[in-house]
């Protein structure tokens, strides 16, 4: 990678939670890359099993094939009244609930997991499930779509759009939550290898599970006079999900997974900045994604201040980029980036970001293979280590963290903890709830000024073998300061228990590696977002074996 280090940018650049909190999907987004991956070997595909009446109750399950292994999702449809449909994660029914299957199921799983998918975290499921999930429909969006079908005519255009899914999922459980296999069970599968792989399969087989569903009901409710949704409205609809903080502390927990995320991210915008021209294609390519985001711009909506205003920022810089002319000579896609720092916002940079990454899939698509983690490698601590160096570390890779005063009431008025009742981590508010004292350690800012100060009582030669015999609580705080020589991505540069501290910046981080759209903060906690909108469906992307 050291070609390109002269345009790659710095963590102290990147790491901030007000740029994190502006990226936009790209094709290296965990999606994109199972769908390339699926279609690149020639998966196949099937439905096994449709057995859902006219109120959309039911089973089915739908397979995937791989060169090596098959993968299905199992169905439950419900009949859930409508006041019992919600986001909350405290919600106890749902309009359907899925599993995800290593292999193909026999009937006795399926009765199995009948009795345990529905009920979800009060249910168990086995190793031999990958994922467990749930989702409610968007029940407005949903019975228009089910009642113009049944009538012989297509739904409202705008409003399919403008919504963007049929359904919203309020979890994706994996990696060995509630009996399902364990990450290391899987990891070593090519095709699980990557961050989620199991999961955004999961949410791609549902999502093809709910459009035949709404069109299955219109049948029957319509009889000879139903239609099938058109083509192009139809790949419209994705998969809505709602993510509260539950989601937010991955990123501080996974520091070596956040680094590799973050460094291909920024090397793939290396690359494409080094080019010493422009070819054709990836002009013709560019053109195409930024009509495309200009496009989604325009119906991403929002009813929350700050998205409001971050969408209109994005709806100027695209329109920004649109009047820039490209040319072939003199590293012309670096001098749009250049030209984007100093015009743009975080919103209009990060989107510029991502449509040059996606012009150019032969520089970057390979990089796709190096966002997984051996998290086990960063975690032995080098004890022979001397405080003097570790202070160095510090003032090098923390210096963000040393100057800031988390004494003052505004620098440390939140703490996370983990909730007794769904254990889904929470935040607290230090001077208003009580339970700080079950606060758990994501204040890394805090905790590597605290670490500094203590050192800074040891004699520089003394080792932390030593230091840390007489200060053991600092263990995990040493540990991450010399993980950071390694991975310089790995730490948000920000005080994640500050006042003015925004989760959803976090979640919109992660979930635009997942390659999510449409984000929409409902607050400052949780989110509502769109997956797989206009991504091709099963039967038009792999062998049809049915």
């Amino acid at each position: 990678m050291s070609e390109t280090a002269h345009f790659r940018r710095s963590p102290d650049d990147v790491m901030r939670l007000s740029r994190m909190g502006s990226f936009h999907p790209s094709r290296l987004s965990f999606m994109q890359t199972l769908l390339r991956r699926l279609e690149r070997e020639k998966w196949s595909f099937e439905r096994r099993l449709f057995q859902i009446d006219a109120r959309g109750v039911g089973e089915a399950v739908y397979t995937v094939h791989g060169p090596d292994r098959a993968y299905s999702l199992i169905a439950f449809g419900h009949d859930l009244p409508d006041e019992m449909r919600s986001d909350r994660v405290i919600a106890t029914a749902w309009d359907a609930t899925f599993a995800l299957f290593d292999g193909i199921p026999q009937q006795s799983d399926i009765r199995r997991l009948s009795a345990q998918v529905p009920l979800q975290e009060a249910g168990r499921i086995s190793e031999r499930e990958l994922c467990l999930s749930r989702a409610n429909r968007s029940a407005r969006l949903f019975n228009h779509v089910v009642d113009s079908l049944a009538a012989g005519r297509q739904p409202d255009a705008g409003q399919v759009r403008s919504v963007g899914y049929l359904m919203r999922t309020t979890a994706v459980y994996g990696s060995g939550k509630f009996g399902a296999a364990d990450r290391s069970d899987i990891a070593d599968r090519a095709e699980l290898r990557g961050p989620f792989q199991a999961e955004m399969l999961t949410v791609w087989l549902i999502r093809t599970f709910v459009l035949d569903l709404v069109e299955h009901m219109a049948r029957l409710k319509g009889g000879d006079a139903a239609v099938s949704l058109e083509p192009g409205l139809r790949r419209s609809l994705g998969i809505g999900n709602s993510t509260g903080l539950g989601m937010a502390p991955f990123l501080v927990n996974h520091p070596i997974l956040l680094n590799n995320w973050m460094l291909v991210r920024e090397e793939a915008l290396a690359r494409v900045r080094a080019q010493s021209d422009a070819t054709d294609d990836a002009i013709r390519r560019f053109q195409d994604g930024l009509h495309a985001a200009r496009e989604n711009a325009a119906i991403w909506q929002s009813d929350h201040p700050l998205q409001q205003q971050k969408l209109s920022d994005l709806r100027g810089d695209l329109d920004q980029i649109a009047t820039r002319t490209l040319d072939g000579q003199d590293h012309p896609w670096n001098r749009l980036w250049v030209w984007g720092q100093e015009n743009l916002h975080f919103e209009g940079q990060e989107a510029l970001a991502s449509l040059l990454i996606d012009a150019h899939p032969e520089l970057v698509d390979g990089l796709s293979d190096c966002m997984d983690a051996d998290e086990d490698r960063g975690f032995r601590i080098d004890g022979s280590m001397t405080v003097a160096r570790l202070m160095g570390i510090l003032q090098s890779n923390y210096h963000w963290a040393l100057d800031q005063d988390y004494d003052a009431p505004q620098g440390q008025a939140r703490f996370w903890y983990v909730s007794e009742e769904k254990l889904e981590p929470r935040l607290g508010e230090r001077f208003e709830e009580p339970g700080a004292d079950y606060e758990q350690p994501l204040a890394v800012g805090r905790d590597a000024k605290r670490l500094y100060q203590s050192l800074s009582d040891w004699d520089g030669s003394e080792t932390l073998s030593e230091f840390l015999l007489a200060h053991p609580e600092h263990r995990h705080m040493v540990r991450r300061a010399q993980r950071s020589v390694r991975y310089p991505f790995s730490e948000i540069h920000d005080n994640l228990i500050a006042a003015d501290m925004l989760p959803i910046d976090m979640l919109r981080c992660k979930l635009s590696f997942f390659g999510a759209t449409r984000f929409d903060p409902r607050s400052d906690r949780w989110v509502r977002i769109c997956m797989y909108q206009d991504a091709p469906f099963p039967n038009e992307l792999l062998e049809s074996t049915t």
